[in-house]
């Protein structure tokens, strides 16, 4: 079973990626809103992924990946963001970020991320 948490404050921009998320049979996904409920979900369950909006309510995305880093090493991680490839790997550099995802997501862009995730893990 792949635990995945999605942070996000934007539930209906999320819709179509969280859903074809939750599709997947080997996928239990639990939605925080904010850095913290993302810091207190990886502390309490250490999950596989942990998926960062880009607009959370009390911390910056990349700040974020830094504190769950602290929490769990071995947490994956995933960012919504409006910067370009090139522009977001110069920003997140040294991070160990799975990859950067547009700032609307769709189904697509779900069975990547799944895809990516379960060729990290070694599974699948």
């Amino acid at each position: 079973m792949l635990h995945i948490v999605l942070a996000t404050a934007r539930p209906q921009a999320m819709q179509a990626f969280a859903a074809a998320l939750a599709s997947d049979p080997e996928v239990n996904l639990q939605f925080v809103i904010s850095g913290t409920g993302a810091l207190e979900a990886a502390r309490a369950t250490a999950p596989h992924l942990v998926i960062i909006d880009a607009d959370l309510p009390d911390t910056a995305p990349l700040d974020l990946v830094q504190k769950l880093l602290m929490v769990n090493a071995m947490v994956n991680t995933a960012v919504v963001s409006p910067l370009s490839d090139e522009e977001f790997h110069e920003a997140s550099e040294g991070l160990g970020i799975l990859g950067r995802l547009p700032n609307a997501p769709g189904m697509s862009d779900a069975g990547e991320m799944l895809h990516k995730l379960r060729k990290v893990l070694g599974v699948g």
